[in-house]
């Protein structure tokens, strides 16, 4: 009986004619010259406008007005895009175009298409954290990790960066071992992390009443990262009862994970003493309405301590996350440089840190001065403004 191809479905030979119409547009495209007067910018796998790019873009508007910038958004987070914002579709028309036009491309990850990056063009490479996980080359030392990633496909992506932006020295010297690579380091800091210093009483206190945050209340913001050894959001902490714990002169601000998407739920929200703001689009103004952090693994510490307020780290599962993900230093040690504060890993202990008044005594400041040092010497309210004179240098 001879053998039958498995049948292809009309769907699937649509997608893959378009794909190849596409690509031959691309290629066609490629041969345009470059608009000097055109900045594509993407984020966190084209989720819409956010972190460094969107700090550059507003930077970039005010400083160089007639460079246009264009955001890539996938069309499953096209709901996302403010009115006003210009973007593409990635694996569109316009989308292709642009990549081939334009001189100016600016991500915190990648563009995704396998696009080709042509002799002109100028590629800033922004990162969207200060690597507290293992990161690139290094994650080889991880099975679990390294069975799902492509080592040569990481390292063709870093062949067309151009500039390779860092929060710290830290954070240089990883990027240069796990990111090998011919490309600039700027060590300039992290735009995203400009409005810490220049934000206003007022912009604080607008923020935090339109978060419904009762004047004379305690606001804790916590915004766990995820576990590359769990499926979906687990929170390492009951919202509910730790506000209930601490009584109502506290609010708790919670943001789920971008991974998790909208299947997150955070469990009592909406009484007024525990927050979801996992839909909140700009992270920077919850970390401006919060007056202390718990903190797990994110890189979101990094940042907050630019704000120089409370941080206490809640870490139950430090143990496995290091088994699995590894990580730079411990973050749990109490040495000065590598914790922020108070370190707990029971509901428990995180109760009665903030019970005692521990989140704000002098050992903390101590803690949060060595770990700003250490993080944050370039966060100085101006980072943005110098990537993009440094980075825009052939149209300014």
């Amino acid at each position: 009986m001879p053998h039958r191809a498995p049948a292809v479905s009309a769907a699937a030979a649509k997608r893959f004619v378009r794909r190849q119409v596409m690509r031959a547009a691309y290629r066609t495209d490629l041969r345009r010259p470059l608009d000097p007067n055109l900045a594509v910018y993407g984020a966190y796998w084209n989720r819409g406008v956010a972190c460094n790019p969107a700090a550059i873009h507003a930077k970039a508007r005010e400083l160089a007005p007639h460079i246009r910038g264009v955001w890539v958004v996938s069309s499953r987070h096209r709901d996302r895009m403010e009115p006003g914002v210009p973007y593409v579709i990635e694996g569109s028309r316009p989308y292709w175009r642009a990549m081939a036009t334009a001189a100016y491309l600016v991500n915190n990850s990648s563009f995704p298409g396998g696009f080709t990056k042509r002799p002109g063009q100028r590629y800033l490479q922004t990162h969207h954290g200060t690597p507290l996980k293992t990161m690139g080359l290094d994650q080889r030392a991880y099975p679990a990790l390294a069975r799902k990633t492509d080592f040569a496909k990481v390292l063709a992506h870093v062949g067309q960066w151009d500039f390779s932006l860092s929060a710290n020295p830290h954070s240089t010297e990883v990027w240069d071992r796990v990111y090998p690579g011919g490309y600039e380091r700027l060590d300039l800091g992290y735009p995203r992390n400009d409005p810490y210093t220049t934000a206003t009483a007022e912009d604080i206190a607008k923020i935090r009443a339109e978060l419904g945050i009762a004047e004379g209340q305690t606001a804790l913001l916590h915004a766990p990262t995820h576990r590359d050894y769990r499926d979906g959001f687990v929170p390492d902490l009951d919202p509910e009862r730790l506000a209930d714990e601490l009584g109502p002169e506290y609010v708790l601000l919670v943001r789920a994970h971008y991974f998790y998407g909208r299947s997150a739920r955070v469990g009592g929200a909406g009484a007024g003493r525990v927050v979801d703001v996992t839909g909140h689009p700009r992270v920077e103004e919850l970390c401006l309405a919060a007056d202390a952090l718990i903190a797990d693994y994110s890189s979101l510490v990094f940042d907050y301590a630019c704000l120089d307020r409370p941080i206490v780290v809640h870490a139950p599962d430090w143990a496995a996350y290091r088994a699995t993900r590894g990580t730079y230093f411990d973050l749990l040690s109490g040495r000065p440089g590598d914790t922020p504060g108070p370190v707990t890993t029971t509901p428990a202990e995180l109760a009665d840190v903030f019970r005692t008044g521990e989140w704000r005594s002098p050992e903390a400041a101590a803690l949060r001065t060595a770990f700003r040092e250490r993080f944050c010497p370039y966060d100085d309210g101006h980072a943005a403004e110098r990537v993009v004179r440094r980075f825009f240098a052939p149209s300014l």
